[in-house]
């Protein structure tokens, strides 16, 4: 028989399989905790900390990892919370572009962060990756979430063609000796583009798009002996 705890979060108790994260407790209640490097199919890493809560301890816990305990007490959106996922939020608008993170900017609102609070802030500083004929990669965009690298390798594809190069704030997601898309293990699957929630890898064709190229360009079709010939900008 699988042992269970039992805890409380704001206000509620809850009992559930030792084991059980806070994130998973809290959406059993109903509770929403607000995450970014989280994602429901990949290893949770706890490295964004915009889902820490108040646990009662000496620091916050982040709710994606952290296990229930016997008789905790959690708090998940006090005004230290709020204060801290503000701060989290206006130190990532001052070092990576954000304009195509949805979430993250739906978040910025939810909490009041102010974008321009670390203005003097040091900017991503990263070239255009263009290497390939189905995405781009943009790491002026990148908030090194993981999930890219972690989809890659063993939660899904298995490849290993991403991984993170650097260190501190010069880390960056990057692959074997820095060799273009093409010259690595990749098999092009679109996993990585699809849990990237930033914009910093982006299809092809959508990036083409959204310069105002002309679609008949990027899906040009002719015909010779036959059979279609495909040109991909």
């Amino acid at each position: 028989m699988t042992n269970q705890v039992t805890l409380t979060i704001d206000g509620q108790e809850i009992t559930v399989a030792e084991g059980t994260t806070i994130l998973e407790a809290a959406a059993q209640l109903g509770i929403h905790i607000p995450v970014i490097c989280y994602h429901p199919h990949l290893t949770a890493n706890g490295l964004c900390r915009i889902c820490s809560v108040d646990t009662g301890g000496r620091v916050q816990a982040a709710a994606c990892v952290t296990p229930c305990s016997q008789n905790m007490q959690v708090q998940t959106e006090n005004e230290t919370v709020k204060r801290s996922r503000k701060t989290i939020l206006e130190m990532l608008a001052s070092t990576v572009d954000l304009s195509e993170s949805p979430e993250i900017l739906d978040l910025m609102s939810r909490y009041q962060a102010d974008p321009a609070r670390f203005a003097g802030g040091n900017q991503r500083q990263s070239p255009l990756y263009d290497d390939n004929p189905f995405y781009i990669r943009d790491y002026n965009k990148c908030i090194d979430c993981w999930r890219c690298v972690q989809v890659c390798a063993e939660d899904a594809q298995y490849a290993f063609a991403l991984s993170f190069d650097g260190r501190g704030f010069e880390t960056r997601i990057g692959t074997f000796m820095g060799h273009g898309m093409m010259d690595t293990t990749c098999v092009f699957c679109g996993q990585c583009v699809g849990v990237c929630p930033t914009g910093a890898l982006k299809p092809k064709r959508q990036s083409l798009l959204e310069q105002g190229v002309d679609p008949n360009e990027i899906f040009f079709q002719t015909r010779g002996k036959g059979k279609k010939k495909q040109k991909f900008g």
